[in-house]
């Protein structure tokens, strides 16, 4: 089997710690009609081969950080934590040299298709023709969209909040006690982004990306489903037990309960795993097929942490960390 692509899921895990349902037009923000000024996108998924592409970190020269795309925040992108008319400042540059020879790479813009990476793997199947292979979450979005373009910061604790998290009520605010367990890294007004890991491998669900793959398929196509939530203390919100895994085989193959819906047409692109281990200068070697939803839905908190105390198969028990917002055109796919 190809070892080094084995022991390096491993060691993303590791660095990770690692009935359907619908998103009423009240738990989803913004609404459509009240956007940030981003195209939502629209994807297409066909039958693919993405392989693992590997590369060096040999350190890039030029003048990448100033090409077209550049780094600032366009309109209705505010970072003192409400919605902007106007122009933001930009995203404060990563220092060092672009890693080279990798594919496109993620967390990105999904409101701008410009990218040129010349890496054009096809994309992933949809995701109910693969095994769904992991769960997990960030805390705050690691992408840049519609709903979520509230500036947090560079780092591992930055990224992007939804919009709306800033009027909450001190009831939605306030986490509930008496719960049997608690998910930690989140509490009640954080945004969190939720990943659902497909593979084309046949495995079942289990903790950290190691789980993707196994000593018979070592090099699978990956696709990776994402939702932003903003999670609040309310139970008309939406309950996370609807979108885990709870032992839902359809046609042979691994899925989630459901996967969210009534939050615009996820923008499907080319891209690569994500995690504050990533940057700009440190890329990921993954080809993985995106598609993310542009806006964001409410989260019921408690559900959360019933997640976490029902022994997910995952053994996710906190939220993780997020990758710093590529930016760099020659470091981006070009979203079709």
């Amino acid at each position: 089997m190809h070892r080094g692509l084995h022991g390096l899921l491993l060691a993303l895990a590791a660095a990770l710690h690692p009935l359907e349902a619908s998103a009423e037009a009240k738990v989803t923000y913004p609404p459509a009609a009240h956007g940030t000024g981003h195209s939502d996108g629209h994807g297409s998924a066909a039958p693919s081969h993405a392989a693992a592409q590997g590369g060096s970190q040999t350190a890039a020269q030029g003048s990448e950080h100033s090409a077209a795309g550049g780094h600032a925040l366009g309109p209705g992108v505010d970072q003192s934590g409400g919605q902007s008319g106007g122009h933001a400042a930009p995203i404060p540059e990563e220092s060092g040299a672009l890693c080279q020879g990798f594919g496109p790479q993620t967390p990105r813009d999904i409101g701008n298709r410009h990218g040129l990476n010349p890496a054009g793997f096809t994309l992933a199947p949809p995701p109910e023709e693969m095994n769904l292979c992991n769960i997990h979450t960030h805390t705050n979005a690691e992408h840049l969209g519609p709903g979520f373009s509230i500036y947090a910061g560079p780092g591992e604790n930055g990224g992007f909040k939804c919009a709306g998290s800033q009027g909450l009520s001190d009831a939605e605010l306030t986490r509930p006690h008496g719960s049997p367990a608690r998910f930690e890294g989140v509490e009640p007004g954080d945004t969190i982004e939720v990943h659902w890991v497909y593979s084309s491998c046949a495995v079942a669900p289990g903790p950290g990306l190691g789980s993707c793959l196994s000593d018979a398929c070592s090099n699978p196509e990956l696709r990776v489903e994402s939702q932003v939530f903003l999670v609040v203390n309310d139970p008309n919100a939406l309950d996370f037990r609807d979108f885990i895994y709870f032992g839902t085989l359809r046609e042979g193959r691994y899925q989630a309960r459901g996967l969210p819906t009534g939050t615009g047409a996820p923008v499907v692109f080319r891209g690569s795993t994500t995690g504050p281990s990533y940057s700009q200068q440190v890329c990921s070697p993954l080809q993985v097929t995106w598609s993310v939803r542009p806006r964001c839905a409410r989260l019921d908190i408690s559900t959360l942490d019933a997640w976490a105390g029902m022994g997910n198969v995952f053994e996710e028990t906190h939220s993780h960390g997020v990758r710093r917002l590529v930016t760099a055109p020659a470091l981006l796919s070009q979203i079709e």
